[in-house]
């Protein structure tokens, strides 16, 4: 899995809204790239609610927030639409950007891994586990209004 200090590797996908995304879109500004097991799925959709309600205050900080999943297009926007989600959701169909973060599971499924990301690409911290609200608390200790 890719560590802290590392420099988050360039990626290419399509977002649920059928638009391209680059990661690189989104260098300049802090980002929250949150991986995910399963659109839909309780604990994702916990998780996805989670960054979606505090999105504002992500949005006010300058900060990009970016979900991935190796869900297909069609599922990406069912959850997203499902959740009223603000931010790209990415499909990862054929598991390349799981792969290149090292967080594919033995399943075939992402794992539940948040990298926090600095304006220049490089990883600041990485938040793994299963339950889906640490995620979302260490993104607002690192990026949120009591930050700045």
């Amino acid at each position: 899995m890719l560590g802290v200090g590392a420099v988050a590797p360039e990626f290419e996908g399509t977002a649920a809204d059928g638009s391209r995304f680059k990661l690189s879109s989104t260098r300049g500004r802090p980002l929250v790239l949150f991986f995910f097991p399963k659109a839909n799925s309780a604990g994702c959709s916990v998780e996805a609610r989670g960054f979606s309600e505090h999105y504002g205050e992500f949005r006010d900080q300058g900060v990009a927030v970016v979900g991935v999943s190796v869900d297909s297009v069609r599922a990406q926007a069912g959850f997203a639409a499902n959740c009223a989600l603000p931010f790209p959701l990415i499909a990862d169909h054929d598991k390349s950007i799981a792969r290149k973060y090292g967080v594919l599971g033995i399943l075939g499924l992402a794992r539940r891994v948040t990298f926090l990301v600095d304006p220049d690409g490089r990883v600041l911290e990485v938040v793994s586990g299963m339950l889906p609200t640490p995620h979302v608390r260490s993104s607002l200790a690192r990026f949120g209004k009591a930050r700045v």
